[in-house]
């Protein structure tokens, strides 16, 4: 089951956030080995996405940091997302967070 983390983006600025992954025990997620992938999309039936994310996996700490570029934040209309976190290790996926993204109108351009 994946956890719950909502994020908030400021359009037109760099996002990046880090995710730290435990396993059922609370104990840190060995990601040696494993991909990630991450987008958001408008609704959870969305055909296209609205955005993917950047990800790197620090295999040392357990976390998955998400970015995505000042240009790409800017090219997405403020309101609100769905987004989730899939892990890959082989044949095997899973989804380890999901959530809610808000994205904030810039102001300043």
């Amino acid at each position: 089951m994946a956890s719950k983390a909502n994020l908030v983006i400021d359009q037109g600025a760099t996002f990046s956030t880090d995710l730290y992954l435990t396993d059922t025990d609370g104990m840190p997620l060995i990601l040696s080995g494993y991909t990630a992938a991450s987008q958001m999309r408008k609704t959870y039936t969305s055909v296209n996405a609205t955005a993917t994310f950047n990800t790197f996996i620090n295999t040392d700490s357990s976390f998955i940091t998400l970015s995505l570029t000042a240009n790409s934040t800017n090219g997405i209309t403020a309101g609100r997302y769905v987004y989730d976190v899939e892990i890959t290790n082989g044949n095997t996926v899973s989804r380890v967070v999901e959530g809610i993204v808000t994205v904030t109108p810039q102001v300043t351009r």
